[in-house]
């Protein structure tokens, strides 16, 4: 069985669609929850086969004064067989119930994969934050010491009015975005540390090796990734599926809205409870009924002391349950399994709710996410870059303040790492909002054109798990 090779920790973290893949690939849940299928179909098939019958030997009325077999007339060796034959149709129900409920385990996994994506893509685009982060605070620290050079080089000769205070300020700067390295430094390693909990490592060879034989046949696993792994340099731009249905959603009916969210594998799910809940309803009707049990016996005889031939016996029955008293417990079990069913019902009410309201509010963050971007690259930090070269182009000049040019330069530096904060953002909102309407987890984290999707998607795009 080929399995995508596991991450080495001391690589650096792959890009964004790679890690997702790995962490797809090599979740060991998957696997564990495939096995877990493979058991219940098997039960499903014994569910429905009879109970095996009892076989039965002894001897009957044997005299104990003498112990002799052919003494009496009433002495005979038995064999008997019996076979229950349970209450209606309660094995095939049985077998129904577990077919549901194997048939329930490739939502599961779905509904897994769609939330490991979430959560460590979420983690990536963390880790891209800080190490971007860290990358435009390294850039701005040689111009942060070059101030301080010219700072010190001025004051020394007694140029510009610089004070000793502005040296002091532009050293606190230094020492306060060293500071904030550490701070993202520690960042970006916590969601590093983080993202390799799913990336893989020496257990997952073990748990291969060890379940080598019970694995066989289980789709695990099945793209192999063995080139070296690199970190992605660039974020990457995730297409938001279904793009007309979110960018006119103060437009759409409540019903329309409400059938986008009808094949969400948590969705799905509740729907296979509600069909497993009908079948315990089913089940639970069945107590109504008898259970029979058939018994056949066979007394062998031998023959008299003096010679008389004696018959050998059969005897065939039937015995069964009557049940009369049902108020107090066959009506007391319908009437359990039937409010169970409508609590699982009044659940998936709730769950489409959350997904609806939850749909709602990332869409509405993803809106002012792209407004304040645009805001930003439009705005915002053309206007501090000019700003901050105003500044310093007064300073040396003699006609600006020191201060104001650490201010300026301080002031641009945060916009950019707050700019770069806002497109993150409006990735894992993309991400977020994916996760609500895609059918399956590739899906989520696509980034090409949906029109020319390849045929992987398009062949998932609508089929059951």
């Amino acid at each position: 069985m080929s399995k995508q090779a596991p991450f080495n920790s001391n690589e650096s973290l792959p890009d964004f669609k790679t890690t997702l893949e790995l962490v797809l690939n090599n979740d060991l849940w998957i696997l564990a929850n495939q096995m877990q299928q493979s058991a219940m179909e098997a039960e499903s098939v014994a569910a429905n086969s009879l109970p095996d019958p009892k076989l039965s030997l002894g001897l009957a009325n044997l005299p104990t004064d003498s112990f002799e077999f052919a003494q009496e007339p009433m002495t005979q060796f038995k064999v008997g067989v019996t076979q229950v034959i349970p209450k209606g149709d309660v094995l095939e129900l049985q077998h129904k119930k577990l077919q549901q409920m194997a048939q329930q385990q490739p939502i599961l996994r779905e509904q897994r994969k769609a939330e490991l994506v979430v959560t460590v893509g979420s983690l990536w685009l963390q880790h891209f934050l800080a190490e971007q982060s860290i990358a435009l605070i390294n850039q701005n620290r040689s111009l942060f010491t070059q101030l301080v050079s010219i700072a010190e080089s001025r004051y020394s000769s007694t140029m510009g009015g610089v004070r000793q205070q502005d040296i002091v300020r532009a050293q606190l700067e230094l020492t306060r975005l060293d500071d904030r390295l550490l701070k993202l430094q520690q960042m970006k390693e916590q969601q590093k540390e983080s993202i390799q909990r799913w990336l893989g490592n020496q257990f997952i060879s073990n748990a291969h090796a060890l379940l080598k034989n019970a694995t066989q046949g289980l789709s695990y696993g099945e793209n192999s990734h063995s080139e070296k792994i690199t970190l992605g340099s660039e974020l990457p731009e995730l297409s938001l599926i279904q793009k007309q249905a979110v960018t006119e959603l103060n437009d759409l009916r409540e019903e329309t809205i409400f059938n986008l969210f009808l094949q969400h594998p948590s969705v799905r799910l509740i729907d296979s409870q509600v069909a497993v809940s009908n079948i315990n309803i089913e089940l639970a009707k069945q107590s109504y009924k008898p259970d029979w049990m058939v018994n056949a016996n066979y007394g062998y005889r031998e023959d008299g002391l003096t010679g008389q031939s004696r018959s050998d016996f059969f005897s065939v029955g039937v015995s069964f349950d009557l049940p009369l008293f049902t108020a107090n417990k066959q009506d007391k079990q319908v009437e359990s399994q039937t409010k169970k069913n409508q609590s699982i019902k009044v659940a998936r009410w709730l769950k489409l709710r959350e997904l609806i309201a939850g749909f709602k509010s990332e869409y509405k963050s993803l809106s002012r996410l792209m407004e304040r971007e645009t805001l930003y690259k439009e705005t915002l930090l053309p206007q501090i870059n000019q700003q901050a070269e105003s500044a310093l182009i007064a300073y040396n000049n003699d006609d600006g303040d020191f201060a104001e040019v650490v201010r300026a330069r301080i002031a641009e530096l945060n916009a950019k790492i707050d700019f770069l904060m806002l497109s993150v953002e409006k990735q894992k909102s993309i991400l977020k909002i994916n996760y609500f309407l895609a059918k399956n987890a590739k899906q989520i984290f696509y980034t090409g054109n949906l029109s020319s999707e390849p045929s992987e998607l398009k062949n998932n795009a609508g089929a059951q798990p």
